[in-house]
């Protein structure tokens, strides 16, 4: 008997944890498909897929060389979790709070696996920004070698 109280106890925990509204984790959930971009002059390519029963999007981003990146989306209550895979060969993690404001997720520095000492490249911070249904930018943040914050700026139209 005792056992079935504490199954149900878990499995009523984890409904509740499943049902928690994240409208951030909505819209992110809204660019699943193909997006063509620019940064810094040059094309890119975006697409973003739902994977793993629909609890996670998956994001592949290509720009034309061997440094195809992967950044895997993972809803954490109201909050949402990124796990970046670095052409730089790390990983860093970052978290969006739930957003003040539904057209953009600022994605902050939680930490990093793989990175060459506290001086090695590494992203630490992602804002997106969505523009309107089939527009969105995203500012990627990094520091470099030289201890130094560069950012990134990619500029997307879903592909039609």
């Amino acid at each position: 008997m005792r056992s079935s109280k504490i199954l149900a106890a878990v499995l009523a925990v984890s409904l509740l944890g499943a049902s928690t509204p994240n409208p951030g984790w909505d819209r992110m959930k809204s660019l699943v498909g193909a997006w063509k971009g620019t940064a810094e002059g040059h094309s890119v390519s975006i697409t973003y897929a739902l994977v793993s029963n629909g609890t996670t999007l998956m994001e592949t981003l290509d720009g034309g060389h061997d440094a195809t990146m992967v950044t895997m989306y993972t809803p954490d209550g109201t909050a949402i979790l990124a796990t970046h895979y670095c052409s730089a060969g790390n990983q860093p993690r970052m978290r969006a709070a739930a957003p003040a404001s539904p057209k953009s997720l600022d994605f902050q520095f939680v930490d990093v696996s793989n990175v060459r000492g506290s001086t090695g490249e590494v992203m630490q911070r992602l804002v997106v920004t969505f523009v309107d249904a089939d527009h969105f930018r995203q500012q990627w943040t990094s520091r470099g070698a030289d201890g130094k914050e560069l950012t990134s700026v990619f500029d997307y139209a879903r592909k039609k």
